[in-house]
Parts: C-alpha cells; sequence; structure tokens
C-alpha cells in the first residue's frame, strides 16, 4: 500500500493534459470553474478506472479501431471546446461563483475529456496490477485502488486550481481590454486536441 501512495503521488502532481485543462479552464473562468473542473476530470477518470477493472483496457489492446475512435472522438471534443472559447458570450469573467448552467456545462466538460480518453484507461490497466495481491479478488482491488489514485489526483489537481487562482487576478491585468485570454485558451484547447490526436499509446499523466 505504501508503494501504492507514494507511486500515486508522484504520478498525480506531475503536470499533464488534465493539469493544463484544468489550471485553463481556472485562469480563464476563476475558482469555481476550476474546482468544478477537477471534480469533472475525477468523475471521468473513475469511469475510466472501472472500464479498466471490467476489462475494456483489454478490447482497447485487441481492437485497434476501438481504441482510435474513442481517442479522436476525446480530441474531437477538446478542438470544439477551443473553438468554443473564441465566442465572446461563452467567456466568463473570474469569479468565486458561476451561475448554476454554467457549472453544469464546466462538470460535463470536464468528465468528457477525461472520460474520452482511452490512454487513461490502458493507463489504469497497466499501472494498478502492479500492486494487486494475487490472493484477493482482483476487481475489488483494482476497484480500491483506483478509487484512493483518483482522490489523490482530485487533492493535486485542487493545489493547482488554488495556485491559479492566486495567480490569475495578475493574468487578468495584463490581458485587461484585450481578447488574449479566450485566444490563449482555445490555443490551449485546441493544442491538446491534436496532442491527443496525433499522440501514441502510450500511457501519460492521467
Amino acid at each position: 500500500m505504501v508503494a501504492f501512495l507514494v507511486a500515486s503521488v508522484v504520478l498525480a502532481v506531475t503536470p499533464g493534459a488534465g493539469v493544463l485543462f484544468i489550471v485553463t479552464r481556472t485562469l480563464d473562468q476563476g475558482r469555481v470553474a476550476g474546482l468544478t473542473s477537477v471534480l469533472g476530470v475525477a468523475l471521468g477518470n473513475f469511469g475510466n478506472a472501472v472500464g479498466a477493472s471490467l476489462g475494456l483496457a483489454a478490447i482497447f489492446a485487441i481492437s485497434p479501431t476501438a481504441f482510435l475512435v474513442v481517442k479522436y472522438l476525446g480530441a474531437g471534443y477538446l478542438v470544439y471546446m477551443g473553438v468554443r472559447a473564441l465566442r465572446p458570450k461563452d467567456i466568463l469573467q473570474a469569479s468565486s461563483s458561476a451561475p448554476e448552467g454554467d457549472v453544469v456545462r464546466i462538470l460535463r466538460d470536464g468528465f468528457w475529456v477525461a472520460l474520452l480518453n482511452p490512454k487513461t484507461t490502458l493507463f489504469f490497466a497497466t499501472f494498478l496490477p502492479q500492486f494487486l495481491d494475487a490472493s484477493s479478488p482482483a476487481l475489488s482491488q483494482s476497484m480500491k485502488f483506483s478509487a484512493l489514485f483518483v482522490c489523490i489526483a482530485l487533492a493535486t489537481d485542487t493545489v493547482y486550481v488554488l495556485l491559479a487562482a492566486k495567480a490569475a487576478p495578475r493574468l487578468k491585468r495584463l490581458t485587461q481590454g484585450t481578447s488574449m485570454g479566450r485566444y490563449v485558451t482555445a490555443i490551449v484547447f485546441i493544442g491538446l486536441g491534436i496532442w491527443a490526436a496525433v499522440s501514441g499509446p502510450h500511457f501519460p499523466r492521467v
């Protein structure tokens, strides 16, 4: 268990596509949006963990078509969010609260970005078996470790959000009166989508 905790913390604090997505959302839309994205990403990651535990990763491993379909759906969703960010009406002012409809949309975005990433499922399928006890049921162990890892990642992602929220006012002042903020957001999301589409089936940070 100690080895799993240490490995999970190291993986969770290593910035990856998920962290970049969350930080960008925080800088663009504020602390509540960032924290909502953290929850959405955590739910999506746990969905991937469940999929790995139930054997979805095995399907991806033997079916390149299934992997590519989900991969390109996820990449397309990121690009869609980048294009949507260019619309002024979709850009929220940074604040400590957000309208309910926006919170639901942000939660949904984080969930789908994480869920539509088959490499995350493969990551769980590769990482978790190293810590399973052969004398105990694999499914229950896998679910327990998956939930623990998601909680650790949720905690570290929350720290990233809080740090980004502190930096946001200064960045807002630097870009005040310009459209730079939403262009940066669009570039990041579209770049993440392109990266997700062209990157190989290795196992990056969740």
